[in-house]
């Protein structure tokens, strides 16, 4: 928002990518410079020319710990390398003054909090900070799905500092402007606006004086209830946990008093009303738009005349709500005009939500009007926060981590009455769908949700939806063996997305992270994004570097396809679904028993082959490090489905190495020489013991096969040292015991 009023300060060469080229390695996060000013051990070292020959013998070293004045928490020497060869990377990128944008800032994982202050606490054109203020001050966050509110807790954690800076700033510009040496070297603009500051009325004397207002305690006070009034709204369909979430802004407030008990209310103004902030009702059933507005019309015959009337009931509500913030934001206003004001809003609000229920429950036959409000709770975005959505074109940010519950389950309760937006199937999506009709034009959308997002085909006409028109940048976590939420098992994705035509297809993806509880602290500083090219499904594959991008392309452009090889009667063994650290595949059907019985287990299924050397050559590629890499990258990292497989394509050579099919054989005999009993006892089947493979011991054959398939792809050195060492830390350690059940 800044930008867009005082659009000289953004300019490439402007004053602050300039102090970003300036800075060093400042917003590069102190996780990703661990000792990168160590040189490193010769052992080390000596693998890091990849021109020579002998890499992976080079590269011995490299999977063991590293020592603690290199390493981060549980970093192996590989890890190491990687890390300081993306330090060096992001910091020529600065040096040259290559990060221009705040996209940038995205894209390389840079620290734009700190940035953001640190322009704030250093500049010298008072203009920019007052242009810089405003936005702080009218920047609109919402959760659609916010329950207890802890997504807005953290955003009022992150605006406050901000806040802070620049009430701090404007005091120093203010006691500097009383001298004139202190600017007489500036540019005459620059001049100009800071002798204006010694004038009685100048703006930030003015901010100033609200600050200093006798209802505010202190600057704390002040800061927390204009982030509470002026930027922060939730909606949520839970009426407990929209009182919770107000509750927990509120304490947060009352901490910074200290409470006087010998004066009325404990010394404090009466707490802000945010009633009309955080609101209760079902974000998906409602008018969200003027557009649907438009089509619910169409039931009734009057429709035309309906609209402007509706239109304007819309504003006068918004007006309402504007004079009710003011009131509490500016001060000499008694409490029995606060009152008034909101028994007006109330009132005006409840009449127009009345109208818009009637005209939607049209659509509703099934029910009773009454019972059909209690299930449906309907919220009328277009009602409820019409200043925001046409004023102000929309919301500027929209955070949280909306339900994720199967569409079918949720419609036992409630019906969705936008079909356009019944994308996925799941109501992450759904509510993603239709929250892009709530951001304005340079708005920015993040969401936690199921890693499955990003290669569904359900999840397809979402991901479209997203790249035509703009930006994303998707980052994906593993449950094994650390876990984002404690007791919840889904494999999750955060993406966070801008509304930019101009940047529209731009994708940027991070590897499929795993993490011991000791990295956690680490974990979202030293994260990496790779950008990459979507094909025709939108798939959006998870990236670890440019690397392993490499060596995805040269699969994804092989002329040959295990599809067209999978029919016949020559069986290849697979597990489903729980698949952890390897793709585990046989020649024959694991033994189980239930109950004392055999019988077939009900997570192997199979993929045919027509000649036996086929199915052991495929039996040797669907085993590889190289199709687990290519697997992890496209797929929902717990189920093989036979997309998976179907997908993965490869040279025609590939199919007359015999020497695929020996190591075929040999996998084989050291899986059923490895291979142990587990046991289950279920509800529903009872006792099933079912025979179980450790595939980590089986580990040396299976480099063989990835060795002879890159012979196969022409993959570099680099490349198959890669792949042989693929999440080498995790599917070699204890943690592969910890597989999903």
């Amino acid at each position: 928002m800044p930008k867009r009023h005082y659009p000289k300060a953004f300019n490439a060469d402007g004053e602050l990518w300039a102090m970003v080229k300036k800075s060093g390695d400042r917003y590069i996060y102190d996780a990703v410079k661990k000792g990168v000013e160590l040189p490193l051990p010769d052992e080390i070292a000596i693998g890091l020319d990849t021109t020579k020959p002998n890499l992976l013998e080079r590269r011995k070293e490299w999977n063991k710990p590293a020592t603690i004045n290199y390493a981060l928490p549980t970093e192996i020497w590989r890890e190491v390398v990687e890390r300081r060869n993306r330090y060096t990377e992001v910091k020529t990128k600065i040096d040259k003054g290559e990060i221009t944008t705040i996209n940038d800032f995205i894209t390389y994982n840079l620290n734009i909090r700190q940035f953001a202050q640190d322009v704030v606490e250093n500049t010298n054109d008072p203009e920019w900070l007052k242009h810089f203020y405003k936005a702080l001050n009218s920047v609109t966050i919402i959760d659609p799905t916010c329950g207890s509110g802890a997504f807005l807790f953290a955003a009022m954690n992150i605006l406050e500092p901000l806040y802070e800076a620049c009430i701090q700033r404007m005091e120093i510009f203010i006691e500097e402007a009383k001298d004139e040496n202190n600017y007489k070297h500036l540019s005459p603009e620059l001049q100009k606006s800071w002798k204006s500051l010694n004038h009685k009325e100048s703006w930030f004397r003015q901010v100033l004086a609200q600050v200093k207002s006798p209802e505010h305690p202190n600057l704390q006070y002040f800061i927390y209830k204009s982030i509470i009034l002026r930027n922060l709204y939730g909606v949520d369909i839970m009426k407990e946990a929209v009182e919770i979430a107000k509750l927990r802004l509120f304490l947060k407030l009352v901490a910074t008093v200290e409470a006087d008990y010998r004066k009325p209310n404990l010394g404090l103004e009466p707490l802000p009303d945010i009633d009309f902030n955080i609101r209760a009702g079902n974000t998906l059933v409602g008018f969200a738009t003027e557009a649907e507005l438009q089509k619910g019309l169409t039931y009734t015959l009057d429709g035309a005349i309906a609209k402007p009337l509706i239109e304007e009931k819309c504003e006068i509500v918004a007006n309402a709500f504007k004079r009710y913030k003011e009131i509490q934001l500016t001060y000499g206003d008694d409490f029995k005009e606060f009152k008034k004001a909101k028994a007006e809003l109330n009132k005006r609000l409840k009449e127009l939500n009345h109208e818009l229920n009637q005209l939607l429950y049209k659509q509703a036959t099934a029910y009773k009007y009454e019972d059909w409000l209690n299930s449906h709770q309907p919220f009328h975005w277009f009602a409820e926060f019409y200043e925001i959505l046409q004023d102000n074109g929309g919301f500027d940010v929209i955070i949280g981590n909306p339900p994720y519950v199967e569409l079918k389950v949720a419609e036992k309760s409630y019906k969705l009455y936008n079909s356009e937006y019944n994308i996925g199937g799941n109501l992450h999506s759904i509510v993603a769908a239709r929250a892009i009709n709530f951001l304005n034009e340079k708005g920015c959308l993040g969401f936690i949700v199921p890693v499955a997002i990003s290669n569904t085909d359900r999840m397809e006409s979402l991901r479209k939806l997203f790249v035509s028109q703009g930006p994303i940048w998707v980052s994906n976590y593993s449950i094994r063996p650390g876990k984002l939420f404690s007791g919840a098992e889904q494999r999750l994705s955060i993406y966070i997305y801008k509304i930019n035509k101009t940047e529209a297809g731009k994708i940027w993806t991070s590897k499929y992270y795993k993490w011991n509880k000791e990295e956690r602290e680490f974990l979202f500083t030293n994260h990496h994004l790779t950008e990459f090219q979507t094909n025709g499904k939108q798939i959006w594959y998870k990236i670890p570097n440019s690397v392993a991008k490499s060596i995805l392309d040269k699969i994804n452009s092989a002329s040959e396809s295990i599809a067209k090889y999978s029919r016949g009667n020559k069986q290849v063994f697979y597990k489903n679904t729980g698949i952890g650290y390897y793709v585990t595949t046989t020649l024959q059907p694991p033994i189980c028993y239930i109950n004392g019985k055999k019988a077939s287990s009900s997570r192997e299924t199979t993929v045919n082959f027509e000649t036996e050397d086929l199915m052991h050559i495929f039996h040797s590629i669907l085993s590889s490090s190289t199709f687990f890499l290519f697997y992890q990258a496209r797929s929902n990292c717990r189920d093989l489905n036979p997309s998976d497989i179907s997908s993965f394509k490869f040279p025609l050579s590939i199919l007359n190495d015999k020497l695929l099919v020996k190591l075929s054989k040999k996998l084989q005999e050291s899986l059923d020489n490895n291979s142990w009993f587990q046991i289950r006892n279920q509800i529903q089947t009872g006792e099933v013991k079912i025979q179980s493979f450790t595939s980590s011991l089986s580990k040396p054959i299976i480099d063989e096969i990835d060795t002879v398939l890159a012979q196969h792809y022409g993959f570099t050195d680099e490349e198959l040292d890669f792949i042989i060492n693929y999440d080498i830390k995790y599917r070699m350690g204890k943690e592969l015991e910890s597989e999903d059940e």
